[in-house]
């Protein structure tokens, strides 16, 4: 007997995952066969997609919210529909876009060339936007710097006693890391601050 799949993907954590499920419920896939997946941005490592994989056989079919959902760049994107729909021979459905249903097995060869066409317009259209987005991101940066906007974490202040206890350490009476003792921080941020006020004299 085939079976349906859902498979929710949040790429941080701070984003949720309601919006996908709900749209799964609407479909039809049952509550038990819908697949969450949260995962950062930088680790695209998804065990829970691995496993769905293996689960996953001829007949079966795949529902998902949007093309992105199967991988982060247009090249594993396809490379997951091809597997998918020609190594596992399961059907694949994208709720966003209702040309990306490959259950009509009676379609011609005209309809399936079509939604291959739709396919790779959609992922090339997908990984451009996330580049212009870095674009975008990058040149504020670099706009906001030219203004003078500082990024990075405010500096912390100098301690009271700090002026004292470096007298002490260039003294040798004491280590640098005893000197960071006193002065509660790490032994690297001591000798950063002893830097800075060389810097400023």
């Amino acid at each position: 007997m085939s079976q349906i799949y859902g498979y929710v993907r949040c790429s941080t954590k701070e984003q949720h995952e309601d919006r996908q499920v709900i749209a799964m419920r609407e479909f039809g896939v049952p509550e038990t066969t819908i697949i969450i997946e949260k995962i950062s941005g930088k680790d695209f490592n998804r065990p829970e997609y691995r496993r769905l994989m293996k689960k996953i056989k001829p007949g079966d079919t795949l529902v998902i919210k949007s093309i992105d959902r199967l991988g982060r760049d247009y090249g594993e994107i396809l490379e997951q529909w091809r597997i998918i729909t020609k190594e596992i021979e399961a059907a694949i459905v994208v709720i966003d876009m209702p040309l990306l249903d490959t259950r009509q097995k009676d379609r011609d060869l005209t309809g399936s060339f079509i939604s291959d066409i739709v396919l790779q317009i959609l992922s090339y259209v997908a990984q451009m936007e996330r580049s212009f987005n870095r674009q975008r991101q990058a040149e504020g940066i670099a706009a906001a710097r030219l203004r003078g906007v500082k990024f990075g974490r405010r500096p912390l202040d100098y301690p009271a006693e700090f002026a004292y206890v470096r007298d002490l350490w260039q003294c040798g009476e004491l280590s640098a890391r005893e000197a960071a003792r006193k002065l509660g921080v790490s032994h690297p941020t001591f000798l950063a601050w002893v830097g800075e006020v060389k810097q400023k004299w």
